[in-house]
């Protein structure tokens, strides 16, 4: 055995991508000592993808003084991986845990998301992979693209930076003044939800309420947002209104397509596209992938079936490890996944099963190696 990629996702609530890798190598290891395992820990785009990057292929994490989701100096970073590409996980400037208890969807802003951006374009990269998740934001990006040069104006012309609360005074848009360096840079946007920007499935009616938005504020908010979807469609030519993922972060998904003319891509694509995956598994003899539960959504793209779609393209064998199997899911195998095994060792509720499941993931592991050396062995 010479070569295993291990590329699993996170089990939501039990265990980070970063831990099945090493409770997965350790347990290979034991078995076959020689072979070369190399890790992935998928990231979503939310807290955590700089370090998983960096953690997959190498780079560094780049400290930066940035404005916070209201304004405040905070430090924060973001990742320099080493074939020219930055890493932004929007939650380090506008996340959530940022702003504590004071949820307030209609003041937050994304301008340093922005000012990570700016810093990064500065940098001499060519790609630029920014990802969204766990925001604090309602703003549509526009707190980002006013940190890179573009102008907001109200209807005395007068510039500002909008909040979620005053997207409605946005009377035109003028892109002139957008940074240079940015025209030269591929922009990606990891954005794994497929919301439009408004409407009963929009940012803010999903997504406004965790960041402290009562019914009211979601419908101003929701009419702000419909506001800067037809500006941006006047004065910038971009129709963003019922863009699949428009809505993704407070409407951060529709302004990196309108003010960045980002490309909106699915995390598990981002990932394998960074990590420069195809040739990765070139000469591998196994893949191995995972998630919390394999089912019927799982099939619309999701970490397991993306990676498949790429290991079948190579003939390399991948076997799914997962906490869970549901039904109908058949057409994994039509995708490319080879085999799928739960650690699920005992028939308990989750409650218990997460307790055991670091424990059970080592065992299943170990026992699917053992399996597959005395195959090797016996051919």
């Amino acid at each position: 055995m010479k070569k295993i990629v291990l590329i699993p996702d996170s089990f939501k609530g039990t265990m980070s991508s970063e831990e099945i890798c090493q409770i997965m190598a350790g347990e290979i290891s034991k078995i076959y000592p020689e072979t070369n395992l190399v890790s992935i820990p998928v990231a979503d785009g939310g807290e955590g993808s700089v370090d998983a990057f960096i953690s997959a292929i190498g780079g560094e994490r780049v400290p930066v003084s940035a404005k916070g989701p209201f304004m405040e100096d905070i430090q924060s970073f973001y990742g320099l991986l080493p074939d020219e590409t930055a890493i932004i996980e929007m939650a380090a400037a506008a996340g959530l845990p940022l702003v504590g208890d004071n949820r307030q969807a209609d003041r937050t802003t994304t301008y340093g998301v922005g000012q990570l951006m700016a810093h990064a374009a500065g940098s001499g990269i060519s790609k630029l992979v920014v990802g969204l998740g766990g925001s604090a934001t309602n703003d549509g990006g526009t707190g980002a693209a006013a940190a890179l040069g573009i102008k907001f104006l109200n209807q005395a012309g007068e510039p500002f930076v909008p909040v979620g609360a005053t997207l409605k005074d946005i009377d035109s848009i003028d892109s002139s003044g957008l940074l240079p360096q940015l025209k030269d840079i591929e922009i990606v946007t990891m954005c794994d939800i497929d919301n439009p920007l408004c409407g009963p499935q929009g940012a803010a009616a999903v997504f406004g309420p965790q960041k402290g938005a009562d019914e009211n504020m979601v419908e101003k908010l929701d009419a702000g947002l419909r506001h800067l979807a037809a500006v941006c469609k006047r004065d910038l030519g971009k129709d963003i209104l019922d863009l699949p993922g428009s809505g993704a972060a407070g409407g951060m998904g529709g302004g990196m397509v309108a003010f960045f003319d980002a490309k909106l891509e699915m995390g598990i694509e981002t990932v394998l596209n960074t990590v420069h995956f195809d040739h990765l598994i070139k000469d591998a003899d196994f893949v191995i992938s995972g998630e919390g539960k394999i089912d019927v959504q799982s099939l619309r793209g999701k970490v397991v079936i993306g990676v498949a779609r790429r290991t079948r393209r190579q003939h390399v064998p991948l076997i799914a490890i997962v906490g869970d199997i549901g039904d109908n899911v058949e057409q994994a195998y039509e995708e490319g996944v080879s085999a799928i095994f739960s650690i699920n060792r005992v028939a308990v509720p989750f409650s218990e099963a997460k307790k055991r499941a670091k424990a059970d993931l080592a065992l299943t592991i170990n026992n699917l190696f053992r399996f597959i050396d005395r195959l090797t062995q016996k051919a």
